[in-house]
């Protein structure tokens, strides 16, 4: 199973598209908010199930702030992360997945990516396809992938 996580898009999708044509397939793709409004358009070009939840500017949205999703043996947590001051760490946000049972945490707003494993949770923010804050400011999403073990790896990649 290959799963694309993505946020922080933007109404901005040209990057989308290309990280679309240049994976191929995907089981399902996983949008971890600041949509602004091209729910639609990610959709269409996914031709697979996609997940939402709402980021800070996605005003007069009705996509959950949060919520949970089964992949594999794996709870998944994914959300914005706005909600849980994540500009200042993800402790809080690990904490709070934790205590709700996931074992791994998606989150978004940063535009900085992060793989990060703990002892008991597992840390996902792709960063931003339209507006990278990391040092190199390259847009970034990662690949979600379960094994013939169902045991999960991610790959963080760039947009070139």
């Amino acid at each position: 199973m290959k799963i694309l996580i993505i946020s922080d898009t933007h109404r901005k999708n040209d990057n989308y598209m290309k990280v679309l044509q240049k994976l191929g397939n995907v089981d399902m793709v996983i949008h971890l908010g600041d949509v602004e409004g091209s729910e639609y358009t990610i959709q269409q070009a996914a031709g697979c199930p996609v997940e939402f939840v709402a980021g800070n500017n996605d005003f007069f949205s009705d996509l959950p702030s949060e919520k949970f999703i089964q992949i594999g043996k794996y709870q998944v947590m994914i959300t914005h992360g706005h909600r849980y001051y994540i500009g200042m760490g993800n402790e809080m946000l690990k904490k709070e997945a934790v205590a709700q049972g996931a074992d791994i945490v998606m989150y978004g707003h940063t535009h900085r990516p992060v793989i990060e494993y703990a002892a008991n949770i597992i840390a996902i923010n792709p960063g931003s396809l339209s507006y990278p804050r990391q040092d190199d400011h390259k847009p970034s999403y990662i690949v979600m992938e379960l094994d013939s073990k169902g045991e999960a790896h991610f790959e963080l990649n760039y947009v070139e």
